[in-house]
This record gives C-alpha cells, structure tokens and sequence, in this order.
C-alpha cells in the first residue's frame, strides 16, 4: 500500500460535516438545542455508554465509521421513543443515526462518487477501544448534549485507503426538506 495521507483541511471538513449533521438530526424537535463538541484524544479512552450504533459510508478509497454511544436510560428512552408509542427504543434511534449517517453521506457524495451507506448495528461500547486495530487514519471523539440534559457521545474513525483531500463548504444553507433516499 502505498503513502496514505488525510489533509488537515479534510479533517476539519470531516468534523464540520458530522457536527452540522449531528446538531439537525440528532435534535427531533423544534426548538430543541443540540450541542456538539470536540473531545480530544480521541482513539484511546473509553467511550461513554454501555451500547454503540454502528453505521458506515464507504467507498474505494476509504470506509467512514460512525459510532453513536448511549445508554438506554429513563432520560434517553423519554427524548426518543417519547412520542413513538409502542416502538422499541433502539429502533427509533437506530432511525434517528441512519438520518445523521445519511446527511454526512450527501455531503460527501458532493466530493466523492459512488459512496455506499450500511444498515445501524449496535455493539457493545468497549468495543470502540480496538479501533486502532483498523490502522484508521483519523479518529474523533465528540460529547453531544441535547437540551442542556441529555448526554451521549459519538466516535468518527476514517480508514483511509488513499491519500485524501477535499474542502466543505459549511456556510451553504442545507436543505431538510425531508427527501426519501433508497439504499
């Protein structure tokens, strides 16, 4: 394999991308805040939650890791099953991850062509500590509070398979109109 690089303008492409995606589907109702932050050291702490969502957008040229850790607290169960009457928790937010997923997907279908997307997974969050074995070119960590009370946290890991370079624009207005997107 040859010398793989990830720029340092696609890291911060990669961070902005997954905050903005973060922060408009991960809040399910209006007026709800979302806030996203970076945790440093990413690879080598344990993640906060006893269970992981698993969902991956890959191409030739990398495969993108996108883990969502959580509880099935009172707290977490009330936020997103609250309004779903007799769903199971985890299906809703499996749903509600596959939204996040698919919003980082179209963005990055903008700057890489035929990108696939997985189905949700769940795992257990120790897990996510054997990352380092995929040899990922870059791993994020991010604490995520929705509401000022609602704690989760979610891990980025890029495995990149051939240098990467590219450039998000995040001042452009997205569109949430709600489009069906077929896998």
């Amino acid at each position: 394999m040859g010398i793989r690089m990830i720029s340092e303008q696609a890291r911060k492409s990669l961070d902005g991308i997954f905050i903005r995606a973060v922060q408009s589907r991960l809040a399910l109702h209006a007026g709800d805040t979302c806030e996203v932050r970076a945790i440093s050291d990413g690879a080598s702490h344990a993640p906060d939650g006893q269970s992981m969502v698993v969902l991956t957008i890959s191409s030739l040229h990398f495969r993108l890791l996108m883990m969502f850790h959580f509880d099935e607290s009172p707290q977490a169960l009330a936020y997103f099953a609250g309004d779903a009457e007799g769903k199971p928790f985890r299906e809703i937010f499996y749903e509600t991850a596959n939204l996040c997923c698919g919003a980082v997907n179209q963005e990055l279908l903008k700057h890489f062509p035929d990108l696939g997307m997985s189905t949700p997974f769940t795992l257990d969050s120790r897990c996510a500590l054997f990352l380092r074995e995929l040899n990922p070119g870059f791993t994020a960590r991010y604490a995520i509070v929705i509401n000022d009370s609602l704690r989760l946290s979610a891990t980025l890991c890029l495995c990149d398979y051939a240098s990467m370079d590219f450039s998000w624009d995040g001042s452009a207005v997205e569109d949430v109109s709600g489009e069906l997107e077929l896998f």
